[in-house]
């Protein structure tokens, strides 16, 4: 097969499992792995010592070493945050290297669609966990379900990256396993979905009041929230047929009956920067002082919201602190385990009777640094690039893994390593 390269930009939270992956893959069939990280520490503590692999620190932002690496690669795995990907995905389209992500397709993305068909290239972004195995495991259902003549009306779709019982231990039943500054942006752009045939559109303001509630065995009720624009899925999986549609994002219902108070008090907002008088965290909180009871009252307590203590340094917005907060109190200890879970709902018609099926994953990590989440996301996209590097899919221009040629095989092997959904149909 000849000596194939592959480049990672990105060696943070979700980049573990990926390169465990990666280097075992690389090791067998003597390809080259380079992961590139501004950060060197994080780059130590990740990297397994093989002959095959090798750590550079590079600042993405540096064009030259960037384009250089890039260069050197047969494929391109992007995990830096969703902003930095265009730059990436602009050199690969010049220099002609395949790309995969786990981020959403943007504007900017779309606009290389025509430049990929013509140059013959492979991009394949939402390749991770959400967006990624939904798409996989939904698509196989509606697929299927489509062809044994069924009828689709209502899809829900909820994931959540959450703590495992066992190391449940503060009132919001949650602590970081993936990217603190999206945890902090999580739903600011609000929501669009369908329901019972409208169209129903929720501002930020208003996106943690109006949770559901959804039963994820054997674990309980989790809260839901409608995660972005949900319309844009509809005609990609094929279900205007479906008179409800509509992903979420699953937290504890304490989880969000306190963060929306956050959200009210403008706390989480990241544009204005914080003024010049406000010294303290106590002094900065205050505008969450009317929204405090005796049930949140220890929510916020455990987040330090009202201690007498100098800002963090630096130029601030409110996300900013926010984010310190949480960084500090929602800390994964050493060991740890974070809990993934995604639930699949469809009722679908099929020779004239009504049917519901529940599709569930549960995925727990082993410790703080091999998260369920750095396995989620991280899985998906290594077994991709093996599948692409051994030419198994031969597909060109800009995806998503929506089609049976990405979805059968990926799926194939999650489950070989663990990662299976369990099904029932009544």
């Amino acid at each position: 097969m000849g000596m194939k390269s592959i480049v990672v930009f990105g060696a943070g939270k979700s980049a573990t499992c990926l390169i465990d992956y990666l280097t075992r893959i690389c090791t067998q069939n003597q390809w080259n792995l380079t992961i590139a990280d501004a950060n060197a520490e994080a780059l130590k503590e990740k990297l397994v010592k093989s002959p095959v692999v090798h750590p550079v620190q590079v600042h993405v932002e540096n064009a030259p070493e960037r384009i250089a690496l890039i260069q050197t690669a047969d494929l391109v795995i992007s995990l830096l945050p969703p902003a930095l990907h265009i730059q990436i995905a602009r050199d690969c389209v010049a220099h002609s290297k395949n790309l995969l992500t786990a981020s959403y397709v943007d504007d900017e993305i779309r606009q290389l669609a025509p430049r990929l068909t013509e140059k013959k290239l492979f991009f394949l972004c939402e390749m991770g966990l959400d967006p990624g195995i939904d798409h996989m495991s939904a698509m196989q259902i509606i697929h299927r379900i489509q062809a044994s003549g069924g009828k689709i009306t209502v899809f829900r779709s909820h994931t959540g990256g959450l703590v495992a019982p066992e190391s449940d231990d503060n009132p919001w039943h949650y602590k970081i396993s993936w990217n603190p500054a999206n945890v902090v942006k999580a739903g600011s752009a609000g929501a669009l979905f369908k329901e019972a045939g409208q169209i129903r559109k929720i501002e930020y303001k208003n996106l943690f009041e109006n949770t559901g509630l959804v039963e994820i065995r054997p674990f309980g009720n989790f809260a839901w929230y409608p995660n972005r624009d949900s319309l844009a899925y509809i005609p990609v999986y094929g279900l205007e047929s479906a008179h409800s549609f509509i992903r979420t994002t699953l937290r504890h219902p304490d989880f969000c009956k306190g963060w929306k108070n956050l959200v009210s008090a403008g706390l989480t907002d990241d544009a204005l920067p914080i003024a010049s008088k406000i010294k303290t965290i106590a002094v900065w909180s205050k505008p969450l002082l009317p929204y405090v009871d005796s049930f949140n009252q220890k929510l916020y307590d455990q987040l330090g919201l009202f201690e007498e203590v100098p800002l963090p340094p630096g130029t601030l917005t409110s996300a900013k602190i926010l984010q310190v907060l949480l960084e500090k109190n929602w800390q994964m200890k050493a060991m740890d385990k974070d809990m993934i879970l995604m639930l699949h709902e469809f009722e679908y018609v099929l020779h004239g009777r009504k049917h519901f099926l529940r599709s569930q994953l549960v995925v727990k990590g082993e410790n703080a640094l091999r998260t369920a989440m750095a396995r989620t996301v991280g899985l998906p996209l290594g077994i991709a690039a093996r599948l692409i590097l051994e030419n198994k899919i031969s597909l060109t221009g800009l995806h998503i893994p929506i089609v049976p040629e990405i979805y059968e095989p990926v799926l194939q092997e999650l489950a070989w390593e663990g990662i299976r959904f369990e099904e029932e149909i009544s």
